[in-house]
């Protein structure tokens, strides 16, 4: 990775500013032979904004620009970088780019900044993901995850858990290598233990995908019940305007209606549905059918019914009060609740009133506990795995679950190490640390070896 990559790191459209970058090894050469300052820029001081004009081939200004340049390893890449602030026209900023491809530089793949910081040591890979993190977060708590990312808290613990799994695989391998020498290994039940509080760690963290996926995807909340129930009054209420068609007749609502908005700092994906009854038409009834999709992949499911009508009398979508995420919504309060409906309001149900706007906070509060509990939901210290974690811990914990199985059935320790061995390397992944060198280091400065 020595060749000199550039790019145009702002977005594609007018601005105030765009923003070019190279970095590489020969990127202040290409950058001097577009820019004209007081002084060649070898000679120009680093990490300050320097003013001069990017010229063409044959000497023309192509536009005045502000320029700073990043030795390394001090630089986001750990390369030297060069960055390029032009006036954020569309036609001008791609002139310049074009003359540093001219001029010796290749374009940058996607990602191609951010994988050099990761080769060279500046970041490792929970922080360069956590970088996308925070370019896509639609909320506070989106934000702050990211953040902390950013700043290693994920790859820090991961990297103790790797440290911990290094030293207990450490006693086995030199009880395995070693077995006539003075050494003494943990005994059987103290690794036990050991194991235990790794499994913990590691559970605690998967713990902590599910507040991932909501931070990033959004919490898929469906809206469903019976026609004319106020369904997608609820969807207008909850986002602020007339989002989807609100009228008397049954069947208005035929397909699904999507709209994202953000309550307590979280991101919901508010689907509102087609009306669920009996007797509806071809047209109708695939609309039904998606409704029942939708439920199926939903984390809050709300249910609407007209709490002003006996109970008996709403037609309900049988066993969705045993779905996590389900709330009941009685809507129409405002004409009076009907007494058959007070035992589902000891056990959470919400009144509500599209119409006068009232039990809106209430809601809101409920669709929050509905997604944001367990593990992490109130640490201040924020982590929140992805996909790619996720999978990683996975067969770490199913690693440690065989380890520990072996250790329990005093099973060879070839065996026992094997579950280690795959534990270690699935955590190291985390931060795309997998370096099995490390553990004869722990082996030779633990034990007196070489005597």
């Amino acid at each position: 990775m020595h060749d000199t990559i550039a790019a145009i790191s702002t977005a594609f459209g007018e601005a105030a500013i765009s923003v070019l970058r190279l970095s590489g090894e020969h990127a202040l050469q290409v950058a001097q032979r577009v820019f004209k300052g007081k002084r060649v820029l070898e000679a120009l001081e680093p990490r300050v904004q320097h003013f001069g004009n990017i010229v063409d081939g044959e000497g023309g200004v192509v536009d005045s620009v502000l320029l700073t340049h990043f030795r390394a390893p001090a630089s986001y890449t750990g390369d030297d970088v060069v960055e390029i602030s032009c006036h954020g026209g569309i036609l001008v900023t791609r002139r310049i780019f074009e003359l540093l491809l001219h001029h010796g530089a290749r374009a940058a793949e996607a990602g191609e900044f951010t994988q050099r910081a990761f080769v060279n040591g500046k970041m490792d890979l929970t922080q360069a993901e956590a970088v996308m993190d925070l370019i896509h977060a639609q909320s506070e708590l989106a934000l702050k995850a990211a953040t902390q990312q950013l700043e290693g808290r994920l790859g820090k613990e991961s990297e103790h858990l790797r440290a911990d799994l290094i030293e207990l695989l450490a006693h086995v391998e030199a009880y395995i290598d070693f077995p006539d020498e003075d050494i003494d290994p943990d005994t059987g039940a103290a690794m036990q233990k050991r194991l235990a509080s790794i499994q913990l760690r590691v559970g605690s963290l998967l713990d902590t995908a599910h507040h991932g996926r909501i931070l990033r995807s959004g919490a898929r909340t469906v809206i469903c019940g019976e026609p004319n129930v106020g369904k997608s009054s609820l969807l207008n209420l909850l986002s602020g305007f007339d989002r989807a068609i609100v009228s008397a007749e049954a069947g208005t609502t035929r397909d699904t209606i999507e709209e994202v908005l953000h309550i307590h700092g979280l991101p919901f994906v508010l689907v509102d549905t087609a009306g669920i009854r009996e007797g509806a038409g071809s047209i109708e009834q695939s609309g039904i059918d998606r409704t029942n999709r939708e439920m199926a992949r939903a984390d809050v499911i709300l249910e609407v019914v007209d709490g002003s009508l006996p109970r008996d009398a709403a037609r309900r979508v049988p066993g969705l009060e045993d779905r996590r995420g389900y709330l009941l919504i009685l809507n129409k309060s405002d004409l009076g609740l009907h007494p058959s409906w007070l035992p589902d309001v000891e056990r959470g149900a919400i009144l509500l009133s599209c119409e006068n706007q009232e039990g809106l906070d209430p809601l809101r509060a409920a669709m929050r506990d509905a997604v944001w509990t367990g593990a992490g939901a109130g640490n201040s210290h924020m982590v929140a795995i992805n996909a790619r974690h996720q999978a990683c811990f996975q067969r770490a914990a199913e690693a440690l679950v065989h380890g520990a199985a072996a250790l329990k059935r005093n099973e060879a320790p070839e065996f026992v190490a094997v579950f280690l061995r795959e534990a270690m390397e699935a955590v190291g992944e985390v931060t795309g640390r997998v370096d099995v060198e490390e553990i004869l280091g722990a082996i030779f400065s633990r034990f007196c070896i070489g005597k």
